[in-house]
């Protein structure tokens, strides 16, 4: 069995070796992390735009019941902030894996418990009231899930590999949306709407505890990031506390150099990253399903087709844009498919805005194609390339808070905004608005950013 060496600087501690059988569980670790996360998010996403605002604000009218359960979905995102600060900074002091048992856990044990919450119709305003409560625990645990699977396998992969081997965490996302749309497409397919309403939609929660466990089961005998435990600042263990460090630093000028440098350009810059995937992540993926069955009364089996055969695609599209960002350099594929989505955005906005039962092939085929160019592939590029910018001490921390943050301001707020804009004005090329200005924030970050590519991960110091 071969042997993997994580990279190293000069005056690091002694190389951590890993076997490829450890850097196989790692990927399979994020994979299923990343599935879990995503599966909560599809299953979440397509239920609020399908059911959720039947079976918890029935009262409402049926614009304003959409918004509500968006709502929902929505308030997720701020527990997710809270999670990222909580095991981001646990992350970063006593090691990756330890966090990373937990997370899943928290995610998979809510995620499973919504299967079982009662209805309106069975308790009342109170049903809302939990459903909201599941969705805060859900997301205290999100927060730190993908960023953390994220970390760990950008610190085990080669230097020439890790856009590659990084973007098997973005296909757990391909994964959880395929079988979270699958799974939907086959309930409106082989049930009745009363029985999908009565029992049905219960079915993709419950099931969800099967990638809860396999998980869990690959993460208790996980071993712990290399790069982690060759930082300077990690003794026995455990992250030396910044009054420590700055005394080492007194005899170590790379230390010292490292907390010379002020923070906040490669966080910004991993915000702006972020922020046009997030964007349009909500946009396509969650508001899109309840537009097209809700405001143009279309049947719900589009939206879940077309997610699912975009998934499908995805399995091609996604490690292929990981290998050439490894070829290529990061900067460079970014800016390549943030132009082709602002170029994209208004005729796909357009047949999909405008979609009748009729032209139902092109509808799928558009909602293929602006997913891949405008989601897909930005999240095979996201994850390792904001690990790259992102110094050793802080790169957990970091990294969770930029993805949440942007995901609070975008996939949170995004869906509620466009329900709302759609409701106030019925026009197709709102939709077109918010994804290239969502676009052009992550067009500003990809031409700051600096190629970060196959950057020394043990570094201390951001990378800007």
């Amino acid at each position: 069995m071969s042997v993997i060496e994580a990279p190293q600087s000069p005056g690091a501690p002694a190389k951590v070796e890993r076997t490829t059988g450890d850097l196989v569980k790692a990927a399979v670790s994020g994979w299923l992390g990343t599935a879990m996360e995503f599966l909560d998010f599809q299953l979440y996403s397509l239920a609020a735009g399908l059911v959720f605002s039947k079976l918890f604000f029935p009262e409402m009218d049926p614009n304003a019941a959409i918004i509500a359960s968006m709502a929902t979905y929505g308030v997720g995102y701020l527990a997710r902030l809270v999670g990222a600060w909580f095991f981001g900074r646990m992350g970063d002091r006593v090691g990756r894996k330890h966090v990373l048992f937990l997370t899943i856990a928290i995610m998979g044990a809510s995620t499973t418990l919504i299967g079982v919450l009662p209805t309106y119709q069975q308790i009342g305003l109170w049903a809302g009231v939990l459903l909201m409560v599941l969705r805060l625990i859900q997301g205290f645990g999100a927060g730190a899930e993908i960023a953390g699977a994220g970390t760990m396998l950008a610190e085990y992969a080669p230097n020439n590999r890790r856009g590659l081997i990084g973007s098997l965490v973005a296909l757990g996302t391909n994964s959880a949306t395929l079988i979270g749309s699958g799974v939907w497409a086959l309930l409106l397919w082989a049930i009745s709407e009363e029985d999908l309403l009565d029992w049905g939609w219960r079915i993709p929660f419950l099931c969800s505890a099967v990638v809860m466990i396999l998980a869990i089961w690959i993460r208790l005998s996980l071993k712990e990031s290399p790069v982690f435990e060759e930082r300077e600042d990690v003794v026995d263990g455990k992250a030396l506390s910044s009054k420590e460090l700055k005394e080492k630093a007194k005899t170590d000028s790379a230390i010292s150099e490292a907390l010379k440098q002020r923070k906040g350009k490669a966080f910004f810059i991993a915000l702006g990253l972020r922020f046009g995937q997030a964007g349009n992540s909500g946009i396509i993926q969650t508001y899109l399903a309840a537009f097209l069955t809700g405001t143009l009364l279309l049947p719900g089996t589009i939206p879940t087709t077309a997610i699912m055969i975009s998934s499908i695609v995805g399995f091609a599209t996604v490690p292929l844009v990981g290998w050439a960002s490894d070829h290529f350099g990061r900067r460079k594929m970014y800016l390549i498919f943030v132009i082709a989505a602002i170029v994209l955005a208004v005729p796909c906005m357009y047949f999909i805005g405008t979609a009748t039962v009729e032209t139902f092939v092109f509808t799928v085929v558009f909602i293929v194609l602006i997913h891949n160019v405008a989601v897909l592939s930005w999240f095979s590029l996201e994850t390792i390339t904001m690990a790259e910018l992102f110094g050793a001490r802080s790169r957990f921390t970091q990294l969770g808070l930029a993805k949440e943050v942007a995901g609070v301001l975008t996939t949170a707020l995004g869906p509620v905004i466009a329900a709302s804009l759609m409701a106030a004005f019925h026009a197709w090329w709102i939709l077109a608005v918010l994804i290239i200005f969502y676009s052009l924030i992550t067009l500003v970050a990809a031409v700051a950013m600096p190629e970060v590519a196959g950057r020394d991960l043990t570094r201390l110091e951001d990378a800007i």
